[in-house]
């Protein structure tokens, strides 16, 4: 999916420090502690019953060390057995009312959320969500913003994930996979991958793969954030009161396309008889999205462009068909900043025919809803998701190219 940035401000053109650059408080959150995402890996068993046995004092103190070395140990075995991978990754943040007001948020943020049911994460924060828990249900154990191992390993690799501000003031000299997220374009950081550090740049869907190559090179690798089929589950056989579950996306031009596009379609429908629900992007959290999926039998999805599109995705692994309005160009105003010409570009970049159907306007409209609702009963959406969205491939694809930076 398209995620636009919190703020303008974080699309400017990045620097980033070279391995003698200064330390910034990019570098400097190593002192952060480590977080696990797969089980720690424990001291052995004999230590344990020596500290239970040991006397206070010195001999307890060197039980804790053998411990931390043990610790230390058993950390460069997994790394020497490729079981290990570093990933890095930061929020973007920015002071709104008053300086240094960014931390006060981080407080308030959590509770404010208890009051609200609109969509809590970022686009980005779910991409490395879903980075992570594809890893670990492959068996890899997975630090996160490890800045002490990372420097005491500085021929192992490292992924930077999430917004651009990962990435300043970046001193480790690790070799380095970045992505998925960072940039919309390749020209907002164009000598990005001239950094002999940075080996290999991530995109999702082969339209952002088609719009970063001719910069970044062979650096491209494509991948996809998986769906959790065994939370988005088959409901196909759930009661339905909704014919068309109508997803409003539209993050541009609203003047003008809830009037022109929006609206005609649902004046469409209810001519037609069928009973709707307008369900809007960011106003909305999981719990009632997956209830208006149990009672929807297909889905109209309105967006003007994704880099993946979970929501649809998921819709899809619940078997809900969709039909989708494909305008076949990247509607970002950004695009008048880094092209001369219009950048092709999908609102479904990962669909096939058993998914549903699409439509590129609104005068196309009316002979694709036909064409779709007389097929309905024979798309097989969840089909598509389970071969091609699932945890495994989506692991193997980074892992392979992490790992390929060892020997490369």
């Amino acid at each position: 999916m398209q995620i636009e940035p919190a703020d303008r401000s974080s699309r400017k053109t990045l620097t980033v420090s070279g391995r003698s650059g200064a330390t910034t408080s990019a570098a400097r959150c190593g002192t952060t502690p480590a977080s696990f995402i797969a089980p720690r890996c424990h001291a052995r068993t004999k230590d344990v019953i020596d500290v239970m046995g040991a006397t206070r004092g010195h001999r307890s103190m060197s039980v804790r060390s053998r411990m931390v070395h043990d610790s230390s140990l058993s950390l460069r075995k997994v790394a020497a057995e490729r079981k290990l991978i570093l990933l890095f990754y930061k929020e973007f943040e920015r002071d709104k009312f008053i300086k240094y007001d960014r931390y006060l948020k981080r407080i308030v943020r959590p509770i404010y959320n208890l009051t609200h049911a609109r969509q809590k994460k970022t686009g980005f924060g779910v991409w490395f969500e879903l980075l992570q828990r594809a890893l670990v249900k492959q068996g890899w154990l997975v630090r996160v913003n490890d800045y002490s191992l990372a420097r005491k390993q500085p021929g192992y690799p490292v992924g930077l994930v999430g917004f651009p501000s990962v990435l300043e003031g970046w001193n480790l000299p690790n070799p380095a996979i970045l992505g998925p997220c960072l940039f919309d374009h390749p020209l907002l950081a164009s000598r990005l991958m001239e950094d002999p550090r940075f080996r290999i740049y991530v995109v999702v869907a082969d339209w952002m793969h088609d719009m970063f190559r001719p910069v970044y090179g062979d650096a491209c690798v494509r991948w996809f954030g998986a769906i959790d089929t065994d939370v988005w589950t088959d409901m196909s056989s759930h009661p339905k009161d909704i014919d068309f579950l109508v997803y409003d996306k539209i993050r541009w031009d609203r003047e003008k396309f809830v009037p022109e596009l929006l609206q005609p379609i649902l004046d469409v429908l209810t001519h037609r008889g069928f009973r709707t629900h307008v369900i809007r992007y960011k106003y909305y959290d999981h719990r009632t999205y997956r209830r208006l999926l149990e009672r929807s039998r297909a889905m109209i999805f309105l967006c003007e462009h994704e880099t993946q599109g979970m929501a649809y995705q998921e819709a899809l692994a619940c078997n809900v068909p969709i039909l989708a309005w494909d305008n076949g160009y990247w509607l970002d105003p950004l695009w008048k900043q880094v092209s001369n010409v219009m950048v092709p570009a999908s609102s479904v970049p990962f669909f096939s025919p058993e998914c549903g159907d699409r439509f590129a306007d609104l005068d196309l409209f009316e002979e694709a809803l036909t064409r779709f609702h007389d097929r309905m009963n024979h798309y097989q959406p969840r089909k598509y998701v389970l071969e091609n969205l699932s945890w495994e491939r989506s692991a193997t694809i980074y892992s392979r190219a992490y790992f390929s930076l060892i020997n490369g």
